[in-house]
This record gives structure tokens, C-alpha cells and sequence, in this order.
């Protein structure tokens, strides 16, 4: 059986990597000053953040269109794919992977079309994307496939560090905004997908940057406490490498049996959490012991 393995651009997956790997990655559409780029193609993450500072308006993102999603398909079913796992942004914060859902009967005939919500984006979503094309590449049928992508996306967990709340709260991406709406510029909240919705939510409210980034640490040592499996980590920032970095070399040096990566938040994800956001992610080492 022939599987593709299929994401979107907010996976961050390198060109390389999705010819080294055989991935197809959908990129998704945004609107700034009236102007629509696709993520990873029309413009670099570098150029949106200039755009962003100097933006006269919110920007917004859509979806790759059902016409544009079902030429993809049709395309793998040409090339000779009898299914693809389809990774896309989790369904709590984009409709994107409803509409893939509704082209599993449309197409049924021609490939499977499997959608896979890991519950999480960005840098996270990277590793289980590449996670898949490994378990395809050693010939797992896709239930199995299906089910050990699963095992990794249960590990995940994430904690993020927003400057400010305008743009999560503008673009409706945070489900529990009221409670934190009147402390907006007074707050660095800490936000999670870690809830039964997996949505995004502010679950305490710390008065600056520093103590956010401290108290990520702290719940960071004590999640690690009791887990029968090593994890990697991730830094992932917003327009913010130094202080990405500056906060990589600290935790690599508290933990150096994590292996840490920094990474960032691109055009899409960026949109909604603001430049300057910080983010801490860890899940399961798969390299370290296969799931």
C-alpha cells in the first residue's frame, strides 16, 4: 500500500524535508494590508513580521480551498498513493481540517483520505508529521500508522508566553478570553492547549515576561517527574530569536538529557499570537525510544 503523508505550512517542514521525506505541505492563506500571501511561499517569515510592525490593519488567515485540497488529492491518486494521513492545524483553533473530513467520502473512490488531529501546530506538529513519514517509510499499514501517531501527540504538551492578549482575543482564538480581557496590558498570561477541548486557553496570570518564562520551568520540571519515556524539547518563537535562544541555552544546561531545539512561530500561528511570543513544548523522543 502506497500512503502519502500530507501537512500544512505551519508545520515549518524544510523543503528539504519534504523531498527527503516524501511530504506534501498545503500552504496556508493570510491577509495582511489587503494583500494575501501563502505562508512559505510568497513571503518569508522575516518579511511578515516587518509587515506586521508596520500594519495598518489585523491580519487574518483563511484555508486553502476545497478545489485547490481536492487537486492535491487527485494528484496522489494519479501518482499511485492508495491513502494519505493528512496533518493539518488542529481543529480548535482552523476549520481546515473540517472541510478535509468532508472530502473523505468525495474521494473515497479514488484514494482514503485519513485525517489526523495531533491537537497542537508549529514545531510540535513538525515532529509528528515527520514522525509519520518515518512509519510509513518502514511500511506500518495506516491504522497502525494512525494509532502510534496518536501515542506521540498524547505526549505532547505546551505552554506558551504572549506579550499581550490583543491578538489571540481580535482573532477569536482564545476560549476563555473574558476572564482576561480587563488585565490585557497588565499580564503576560500563560496560555496551553493541555485542556479536554484543546483549545487554546490562559490558565494563570504572571506580571512579566520573567516570571511567565520561570514559572513554564517550573511546571516544565514537575510534568517531567514519572514519565516512563526521555522527551525533546522545543523553543518555539515569535520574532524573538535572541530570547528564544538565551532560554534554549538555559534549559539545555539544567537538563542536557533533553535535547532541545529552537524553533519558531511562522506567518500563520504569528498572526494570532502576537510578535514577541514564547512558547515551551515537549513530547516524546521517538528517536530515543521508537513508540
Amino acid at each position: 500500500m502506497k500512503i502519502a503523508v500530507v501537512t500544512d505550512s505551519t508545520a515549518n517542514i524544510t523543503p528539504e524535508e519534504a523531498a527527503q521525506h516524501d511530504i506534501h505541505v498545503v500552504p496556508i492563506p493570510f491577509t495582511i494590508d489587503g494583500q494575501t500571501f501563502r505562508e512559505g511561499v510568497d513571503i518569508s517569515t522575516e518579511e511578515f513580521y516587518d509587515k506586521l510592525k508596520n500594519s495598518s490593519s489585523f491580519p487574518s488567515t483563511s484555508q486553502p480551498s476545497i478545489g485547490q485540497m481536492m487537486e492535491l488529492y487527485q494528484q496522489l491518486a494519479d501518482d499511485g498513493y492508495d491513502a494519505a494521513i493528512s496533518i493539518f492545524l488542529t481543529s480548535s483553533i482552523s476549520g481546515f481540517l473540517s472541510t478535509v473530513h468532508g472530502l473523505v467520502d468525495e474521494m473515497k473512490d479514488k484514494i482514503q483520505i485519513i485525517p489526523f488531529d495531533c491537537h497542537i501546530t508549529s514545531e510540535p506538529m513538525h515532529y509528528v508529521v515527520l514522525e509519520a513519514a518515518k512509519l510509513v517509510k518502514q511500511h506500518e499499514d495506516p491504522d497502525e500508522v494512525v494509532s502510534k501517531l496518536t501515542t506521540l501527540s498524547d505526549s505532547i504538551r505546551s505552554l506558551f508566553v504572549v506579550d499581550d492578549l490583543q491578538n489571540l482575543v481580535r482573532g477569536g482564538r482564545l476560549s476563555n478570553a473574558s476572564a482576561f480581557v480587563g488585565s490585557i496590558l497588565k499580564i503576560k498570561p500563560l496560555l496551553s492547549f493541555d485542556n479536554p477541548s484543546h483549545s487554546i486557553e490562559a490558565f494563570e496570570k504572571v506580571r512579566s515576561m520573567k516570571k511567565a518564562k520561570l514559572r513554564c520551568e517550573e511546571i516544565f520540571e514537575d510534568k517531567l517527574q514519572g514519565l516512563d519515556y526521555p522527551v525533546r524539547a522545543v523553543i518555539i518563537h515569535a520574532n524573538a530569536e535572541e530570547a528564544g535562544q538565551k532560554w534554549v541555552d538555559k534549559l539545555s544546561a539544567a537538563h542536557p538529557d533533553v535535547d532541545f531545539k529552537l524553533g519558531y512561530f511562522g506567518p500563520v500561528i504569528g498572526t494570532h499570537l502576537g510578535e514577541g511570543a514564547l512558547a515551551l513544548t515537549w513530547f516524546r523522543d521517538t528517536d530515543k525510544k521508537p513508540l
